[in-house]
């Protein structure tokens, strides 16, 4: 499937995992609304009764709208008489299983002589407990001498309750939906890898074939007869394939060792090395396209010097090949802080902000501008990357585009 293909179902995918997810919460919140409003219609329908039952007892004449809602949870029902705790109790029960409001309460009574509220309990609907409450801090009002406040402290909880079966189908919703981002989501990351093996395999199988390409030839002229009779000729030749040999060797150690670092393995044969040693015996491949600075007046360390010298080929290696029209690559080592610092310079073509930390991934290359066209595996930097990790020391990245980059080593010195 082409690219952009994919990046349109990924973005149709999320677009339809986000209207389900809102979609569902719309329709919960509509649910919890509309159980809100039954609620509030049932109590208002249920205290009308018990003040219509405590004014038949009382002889008294209802109003035509005795109760009043104050909050959500509170309401007021005026009586027009004085009301008996029993009988409030026993009306105001019935009352509510007989509309469904099976739940806990609380009851107050206000007495017009203290101008308080007087009898503070708290009922239930499913069981025949009750309890004294405080009822001080309750809401009064002017407009009646004689009524009684009645309260839900768990009316959230018993409208949640009643949501149960939509509640348990919105996490089902809500998982589903988050199962299949999930898969989408590691579908788009197991093709990703896949691309990413497949360049990785096509930029190693050009950089190995580059070397035997070049053995191949020169074990052909080293199979001629004519070459016996030239001596020099001959001794260059073997060199040519030493030297291949070697690339070779180094290509296939540096997969190896970035595999055993990625699972902790990598053993590190550590010894007392002259940097500036092995700087200067790995600069014959690169014919004085280097300049040195040699400032350090204390450059042994101690490292692995096989994973040292390829660490510093392939920063160089880099800087040449990411260099525009004669490279201008300067390799520079001072010491500062008890620390051995090696920096290779270069003024190609830098490196873009969003990719200075992305370049140090495995297989990561930049594939635009002026670089697109620019031959490599992809491992080289991650390798750098690894090999510094693994010897504990520090690497700083300073680039600009157009500018050129610096890459700095620290190693602490004993």
């Amino acid at each position: 499937m082409p690219r952009r293909s994919i990046r349109w179902l990924t973005l149709f995918s999320a677009l339809l995992i986000i209207g389900v997810v809102v979609t569902q919460i719309y329709w919960v919140k509509q649910a919890l609304d509309l159980r809100h409003r039954q609620f509030n219609q049932n109590a208002h329908v249920a205290l009308q009764d018990v003040a219509q039952e405590l004014a038949t007892v009382n002889g008294v004449m209802q109003t035509s709208n005795p109760v009043e809602q104050l909050s959500p949870e509170y309401f007021l029902v005026n009586t027009n008489a004085t009301t008996q705790p029993d009988l409030l109790e026993h009306f105001i029960k019935d009352s509510f299983q007989k509309h469904n409001l099976i739940t806990d309460f609380e009851v107050g009574i206000y007495d017009c002589t203290t101008d308080r509220m007087r009898y503070g309990m708290s009922l239930s609907t499913k069981t025949n407990d009750k309890t004294t409450v405080k009822i001080n801090n309750w809401v009064k009002t002017d407009k009646y001498p004689y009524y009684f406040g009645v309260r839900f402290p768990q009316q959230s909880a018993y409208i949640v309750g009643n949501l149960n079966g939509w509640i348990w189908s919105s996490v089902l919703v809500l998982l589903a939906v988050g199962f299949f981002a999930y898969a989408l989501f590691i579908i788009l990351r197991q093709k990703h890898l896949s691309e990413v093996q497949r360049n990785f395999v096509n930029n190693m199988t050009h950089e190995l074939q580059t070397p035997i390409s070049t053995i191949r030839i020169a074990a052909d002229v080293l199979n001629s007869d004519i070459i016996t009779t030239q001596p020099e000729r001959h001794k260059r030749y073997v060199h040519i394939v030493q030297e291949e040999i070697l690339r070779l060797q180094n290509q296939v150690e540096m997969v190896l060792s970035m595999a055993k670092a990625e699972r902790n393995a990598l053993t590190l044969k550590k010894e007392i090395v002259d940097v500036h040693q092995v700087i200067e015996s790995i600069l014959l491949p690169f014919e004085g396209k280097v300049q040195l600075r040699f400032e350090a007046s204390q450059p042994c360390v101690e490292a692995d010097p096989f994973h040292l010298r390829n660490m510093i080929t392939n920063l160089i290696d880099n800087a040449i090949k990411y260099s525009v029209d004669k490279p201008e690559v300067v390799l520079r080592t001072f010491n500062k802080k008890s620390c051995l610092f090696i920096c290779v310079e270069d003024k190609g073509v830098g490196i873009a902000p969003e990719f200075q930390k992305k370049i140090f991934n495995k297989f990561f290359r930049i594939t635009s501008g002026d670089v697109h066209n620019v031959k490599g595996s992809g491992i080289g930097l991650s390798y750098v990357k690894q090999i510094v990790r693994s010897h504990h020391w520090h690497l700083e990245l300073d680039s600009a585009l157009g500018k050129g980059s610096i890459f700095t080593i620290s190693i602490p010195q004993k």
